[in-house]
């Protein structure tokens, strides 16, 4: 039962072959067996997780129906999710129950989702390797002794060892993407504003942004159906309609043109990898698909440019974290200086503080022009190469991550190294667009991904390409040994 995914778990409900109840407690008799060795989940709602099944079940029996109703899942643990303690990998919230639900929360609810937990993730949201967690670093199911990415790495990493078919989780510079390239998933980050933010713990509020993991491309289409839609409190919401995603997955690609930029194969991508990259734009040219080389100069400066950006506006959320109002609240404190400094100081972990203080420093009198302004100026150029590039062709193709995954602790001592690690990733981000990663073979038995770009609201688009990819290839079918 643990091997289907949310489409067969759709069918299976329907044909009363199993109920959403027998389901929910294989899966958590599952993770409470085997998360151990993974450390994916923050928090189990073994009560919570029941009472939706029974409900979903009930609800079934009355004549409704829906993909969702009766499916579980798992929500990123910076999700607010009411009466669940909601961390964000934090000590700083290692105490906070959420009063209310995140839009996201409420909109899965409402389609009947049943949420066995939350799930462990870089502390607030900052990492590429799940290892910034409070709650300990997250282990890779295709290796233990590899990271399986980050931030979104305890939604990946149960995915992928299938303790559930699928989860939420959020991009900031590639916080979706990479995981899935790094365990064999396939990951969908939503244009900008197509996902409600609203009960989304921020990290950079002009880059975050929700959407699926799940193990296909058909899966990541029904998940985010249930997540996408406009929300009035959201003022970064837009309104724009939600396409029935699921009915152009079967769509031809015939003439569909993919862009291939030649700045993408560099010295910094493992040569394992773009070969990997060139076998996946073959099987892409046998379904019709053609292809054309084409340019994004600007590339180059985009990791400086989000290294700014990113750091300046968690600076600036995180500043809500003071000891006062909720979270953590050091010791005794002398005075109002002495709350601060010593609640923030033990609460915020080492990254957290090292981004803090970058962002402090670039919005700074003096320095707000030379670092912040030019880091925007930088992000409208990334975005305009894009635009150019969406003239000649219809997505744009290339490799999810430079290297597969690193051994645990290894680029612990250089945070810099990480950083680097996202330069396929975060245009996406800077330019607001929708990016999928989906699996494309493997390295030294490590998953490695296909990162495919679209103009925006063109998520249709890619789940299109990802699912008729999937129908020619068996990478996304292959599990971890184990698991």
């Amino acid at each position: 039962m643990h091997q289907l995914t949310l489409a067969e778990i759709a069918r299976g409900l329907a044909d009363k072959k199993f109920s959403s109840e027998e389901l929910t407690k294989v899966l958590l008799a599952r993770i409470a067996q085997l998360d151990p060795q993974l450390n994916s989940f923050i928090s189990l709602t073994e009560d919570l997780a029941l009472q939706q099944a029974k409900a979903a079940d009930a609800r079934r029996a009355n004549g409704e129906s829906g993909a969702l109703l009766g499916a579980p899942i798992a929500h990123k643990d910076l999700f607010c999710t009411q009466g669940v303690r909601t961390s964000c990998g934090s000590k700083m919230l290692d105490n906070f129950k959420a009063p209310y639900d995140a839009t996201v929360v409420a909109k899965l609810a409402a389609a009947g989702a049943v949420t066995l937990g939350k799930t462990n993730m870089d502390e607030f949201a900052m990492g590429s390797a799940n290892e910034s967690s409070y709650y300990g670093a997250v282990k890779n199911p295709w290796n233990l002794e590899h990271v399986p990415g980050g931030s979104s790495g305890g939604s990946a990493a149960a995915v992928a060892a299938r303790l559930l078919p699928a989860a939420t989780a959020t991009d900031t510079g590639g916080s979706i993407r990479q995981p899935a390239a790094f365990t064999n998933l396939t990951g969908l980050k939503p244009t900008y504003g197509r996902v409600s933010r609203w009960g989304m713990i921020a990290y950079a509020s002009s880059l975050d942004q929700g959407g699926p993991l799940a193990r296909t491309a058909e899966d990541c289409a029904i998940l985010l159906q249930g997540m996408a839609g406009f929300d009035s409190n959201d003022s970064t919401s837009i309104d724009e309609p939600v396409p029935d995603y699921s009915a152009s997955l079967n769509d031809s690609l015939k003439g569909l043109r993919i862009g291939v930029p030649k700045e993408y194969f560099s010295a910094g991508l493992d040569p394992r990898i773009a070969e990997l990259i060139q076998n996946s734009i073959k099987e892409l040219e046998k379904l019709g698909a053609v292809i054309k080389e084409i340019s994004l100069p600007n590339m180059q400066h985009a990791i400086p440019a989000y290294y700014v950006i990113a750091p300046a506006e968690a600076s600036s959320n995180l500043s809500r974290f003071d000891g006062v109002r909720f979270g953590y609240r050091c010791e005794d404190p002398k005075n109002l200086e002495d709350l601060y400094k010593r609640s923030r100081g033990e609460g915020f972990g080492a990254e957290v503080q090292r981004r803090i203080m970058v962002g402090a420093y670039a919005l700074s009198a003096g320095y707000y022009d030379a670092y912040y302004l030019k880091a925007q100026k930088i992000r409208r150029l990334v975005k305009n190469d894009f635009m150019a590039a969406f003239n000649e062709v219809d997505i744009i193709l290339g490799p999810t991550t430079p290297n597969p995954a690193w051994k645990l602790g290894a680029k612990s001592s250089d945070p810099v190294a990480a950083y680097l690690e996202d330069v396929y990733t975060i245009t996406a981000n800077l330019a607001g667009l929708p990016g999928l990663s989906m699996p494309a073979g493997f390295v030294d038995g490590l998953p490695v991904g296909v990162q495919l770009l679209a103009p925006y609201f063109q998520e249709g688009r890619l789940l299109n390409v990802a699912h008729q990819y999937q129908l020619n290839t068996d990478w996304h079918t292959r599990t971890p040994t184990g698991f």
